[in-house]
């Protein structure tokens, strides 16, 4: 006989009728709106990236400034791979995921002790070292210009890379469902509820015998691998790298998109990250001094409205799946 736990938690990451739906609109964004699909292409990879902050900052409760670490470390990572060792863009993704991950493993011990503010500084600075490191061994990293001339092969040896950016959307739409599938089972799991135990109560939870420890280090290696292959993406459709990818704008402007959409949610990144990116797209296109200002606009009336009315329909559909899941 199952556990009540046990049927909770598959309850709750079965898929609901209207995500199908939902991700079949995605793919055909691209077919049917070829002139944008650089920015279905943009948003798949930026939903990617806040869905690995989800995962530290929504279920761990780590809060980190620099999760643009791993991102730039994929980034160059994959540039690097496609460049010199082998164009494949598949290879060339798992490479800059194992990388990344290998760096958050690295890093998680950096994360273990201390308050919200040290993890806070201890985040930001890596980034930063990792920023400066990019820019002085330019021999490598192309320094300040960026590396340039990674040309990419098809994908699965079939599928061009073209200029209008169709096949990247897909590339990309696909590598986030196949992640986001698997961030959901992780979340969906005893070790994503022992995850919550530790955000909520970390002390409580050492005392019931989970190791707080272990699952930090854990997820942290986890998310730095899905904000690698994000980077990783993005080399790769762009064919560039540039210590932009190790910027605080990028860490900070991924905590935006968490706030808009919602953490703990896993659907709160990616509904996050489209939202960010069409007010971006369409604001700086009608005002390019002054989008920050309107976003910022944005985020003001957010907090004093409340994301539950201005987004109820989505939060609507996220609590009945959670609540059909329970119910299971």
């Amino acid at each position: 006989m199952m556990h009540p736990l046990q049927s909770t938690l598959l309850g709750a990451s079965r898929i609901q009728l209207w995500e199908p739906l939902l991700w079949a609109l995605a793919f055909a964004a691209p077919w049917a709106l070829p002139g944008h699909a650089l920015i279905v292409n943009e948003m798949a990879i930026v939903a990617l990236f806040a869905l690995s902050l989800d995962l530290i900052l929504g279920y761990a409760g780590v809060v980190s400034l620099g999760h643009a670490a791993f991102l730039g470390f994929g980034a160059y990572t994959a540039a690097l791979f496609a460049k010199w060792v082998h164009p494949d863009p598949i290879t060339g993704l798992l490479v800059g995921m194992a990388a990344a991950s290998a760096l958050g493993a690295l890093c998680s011990l950096t994360i273990l002790r201390g308050t919200d503010l040290t993890r806070l500084m201890v985040t930001l600075g890596m980034a930063l070292i990792l920023l400066e490191l990019a820019n002085k061994l330019d021999w490598l990293t192309g320094g300040s210009d960026g590396l340039q001339g990674v040309v990419m092969g098809p994908v699965l040896g079939r599928f061009e890379f073209d200029l209008m950016g169709q096949t990247a959307a897909w590339y990309s739409l696909t590598v986030l469902v196949l992640l986001f599938v698997l961030a959901r089972r992780w979340m969906h799991s005893p070790f994503g509820a022992t995850l919550k135990a530790v955000r909520d109560n970390p002390l409580r939870a050492m005392a019931i015998g989970i190791s707080v420890h272990r699952r930090l280090a854990v997820v942290y290696t986890l998310a730095a691998g899905l904000a690698g292959a994000a980077g990783a993406l993005l080399a790769q459709t762009s064919g560039f790298a540039s210590l932009d990818v190790f910027a605080l704008d990028r860490s900070a402007d991924v905590m935006l998109m968490l706030v808009i959409g919602g953490v703990g949610w896993l659907y709160g990144g990616v509904l996050g990250a489209v939202v960010f990116k069409l007010l971006h797209d369409v604001i700086s296109g009608i005002t390019p001094q002054y989008w920050t200002f309107w976003i910022g606009l944005f985020l003001v009336v957010l907090v004093l409205v409340g994301r539950d009315r201005l987004l109820k329909p989505w939060l609507w559909w996220g609590s009945r799946s959670t609540s059909t899941g329970d119910s299971a």
